[in-house]
């Protein structure tokens, strides 16, 4: 399968064509995204099978692990295809309790990207997001003083492309100001709706928006309205979820995580789900 073959074909981020039906890479470390993966091998399996399968866009950070999601991408897929783009994320650390505490000063958001290039095994990173709110939501504040930092990494030739993640629109804007913002990642759902002025002023202005957690933050009652659209269309919720994402807006782009290739194969497929007009509308009502 190539790129173009994958539902929703490609979008162009800065003056890279990546997947809309991407990988994201943070369940392969251990339980709680913390250590390493209990099979390693099965986790080189599914890293392999993505790209086989024509993704050519890969989301991770090095504090998945932290450092183990990295190594495990270097390891499985150095020397990279030419056409394979991998973004991740700086402005957290991990705590030996598992937490993720802020680290956005900017001589450990320089150290964050060297570590970031020294795993992956890269020269120049193709886009790195700057995390600012929490693991749910954005958080109020500035974030001027951390994303001059990475503009400045950036001038210097260590990343190609920018974006942010957990902002408000208002974050977006300080952002875009102080240099060119490709990507948004931002928690949104069938549910989660919170953002979907977001989603249509990212996408006017050509903006990739990557949402995370396509099943999180649902209520008992949506997830059963969920399951009743899943169960008409012979589908799983989660087939539903991705396929009502990639169509809610053309410059959406999808990173489901799996460790196991056959749940990969699923998320690819279900990505591509039709959804008749019926279904969407019920789907369009969970999160209203």
């Amino acid at each position: 399968m190539t790129a173009k073959q994958l539902p929703g074909g490609t979008y162009r981020v800065g003056d890279l064509d990546l997947t809309r039906v991407g990988y994201g890479a943070m369940q392969l470390a251990g339980p709680g995204v913390f250590g390493p993966p209990a099979d390693r091998d099965g986790a080189i399996a599914v890293l392999r099978a993505a790209v086989d399968a024509g993704i050519n866009h890969l989301d991770t950070a090095d504090f998945y692990g932290p450092y183990e999601t990295n190594e495990l991408i270097h390891e499985a897929l150095a020397p990279y295809p030419d056409d394979l783009h991998i973004v991740t994320k700086v402005g957290a650390r991990r705590d030996e309790q598992g937490g993720w505490p802020p680290a956005r000063r900017p001589e450990q958001l320089r150290e964050q990207v060297y570590e970031n290039l020294k795993h992956l095994g890269l020269d120049m990173l193709d886009v790195v997001n700057l995390r600012v709110g929490g693991v749910h939501s954005p958080e109020p504040g500035s974030l001027a003083e951390p994303f001059e930092a990475l503009a400045q990494l950036r001038e210097q030739g260590l990343i190609r492309h920018l974006g942010v993640s957990n902002v408000t629109a208002e974050q977006l804007a300080e952002a875009r100001a102080i240099a060119p913002v490709v990507t948004v990642q931002n928690m949104y759902n069938i549910a989660q709706r919170d953002d979907d002025g977001l989603v249509a002023a990212t996408a006017a202005d050509g903006i990739a928006f990557v949402p995370y957690f396509p099943l999180g933050g649902f209520s008992p009652q949506q997830s059963d309205a969920l399951d009743a659209v899943a169960k008409r269309l012979d589908a799983t919720p989660m087939a539903v979820a991705l396929a009502w994402l990639l169509r809610r807006s053309p410059n959406i782009l999808l990173i489901p995580g799996t460790s196991n290739v056959a749940h990969l194969r699923e998320n690819i497929a279900g990505a591509g789900l039709d959804l008749p007009a019926d279904a969407r509308a019920e789907l369009d009502a969970i999160g209203t």
